[in-house]
């Protein structure tokens, strides 16, 4: 079974910087597109990043193009999502997990959660 160990988050003001990481105990990460997905309080989970495995390629939510970037380390077995310019509604528990369905690519992974990490938590406020 898959176990995701997120971290990287915590308190933040408006405009600054988080880089979130998410690693897997006994899991390669290599083979599998891992997205990032968030959910603030009242609110349903929304996807906000992905990377995919065959290709490298990147896919992001509306609200964060510009600001996030993922990316993966695989001599670390690690993705990493760089968030900038943060805004208080960036706030939320951030995820990472692998993908239902076609495992290896993004197109459509804000509907295809598969498995997913305790989740960290990101408050962005003055």
């Amino acid at each position: 079974q898959v176990q995701f160990v997120e971290s990287g988050g915590g308190l933040v003001q408006p405009g600054g910087s988080l880089r979130l990481s998410c690693g897997a105990s006994g899991f390669s990460l290599d083979a599998y597109a891992i997205g990032w997905f968030r959910q603030a309080p009242g609110k349903e989970r929304e996807g906000v990043s992905c990377i995919s495995s065959n290709d490298g390629s990147t896919d992001y939510a509306d609200s964060v193009k510009g600001r996030f970037t993922i990316s993966r380390d695989k001599t670390k077995n690690t993705v990493y999502l760089q968030m900038n310019s943060l805004k208080p509604e960036d706030t939320a528990v951030y995820y990472c997990a692998t993908l239902l369905g076609a495992y290896y690519h993004c197109p459509g992974y804000e509907t295809r959660i598969g498995s997913w990490g305790q989740g960290t938590q990101v408050t962005v406020s003055s």
